[in-house]
């Protein structure tokens, strides 16, 4: 008995897995992700932070394919989504990852925005939300070249 309990609270725990989006990248990691970088600064949002997977993984000694993860947000949009729901931000800020795979090619890829607070007290169908959205779709293409 304890074990189908234990059972079923594991399977009603583990959160569903997210839809990612991806877009195939012309050019290298890094041309892809300064592009990314000036389309979201041009856009009016701030850059927190840009990350270097592989160079993070050769300081320790491993190896991983060219890869970078870009946070950023704009608090004109993230504000209000937090207001409805303050657990948004364990999502927010915004990321998105340019990497190369096994075979070479590069992509961009991010978590699609209404997955991100599909457990959350938040408006899928908010201003908010639809412009977040669109930025991500547009910051993919302008980083895809």
């Amino acid at each position: 008995m304890l074990r189908t309990i234990f059972a079923a609270t594991m399977l009603t725990a583990t959160p569903a897995l997210a839809d990612f989006e991806k877009m195939e990248v012309n050019g290298t990691v890094d041309a892809a992700m300064s592009r990314l970088q000036s389309a979201v600064e041009d856009a009016g949002a701030t850059v927190f932070a840009r990350v270097d997977h592989a160079k993070g993984a050769s300081d320790v000694g491993m190896e991983l394919p060219a890869s970078q993860l870009l946070i950023f947000g704009n608090p004109k949009l993230g504000t209000p989504v937090m207001q409805e729901d303050m657990r948004a931000g364990l999502a927010l800020p915004l990321r998105m990852l340019i990497h190369q795979d096994a075979e070479g090619q590069v992509w961009v890829t991010y978590e699609e925005v209404e997955d991100m607070f599909d457990d959350l007290d938040v408006d899928d169908d908010s201003e908010a939300v639809e412009k977040m959205e669109g930025a991500l779709e547009k910051f993919a293409k302008a980083a895809a070249g």
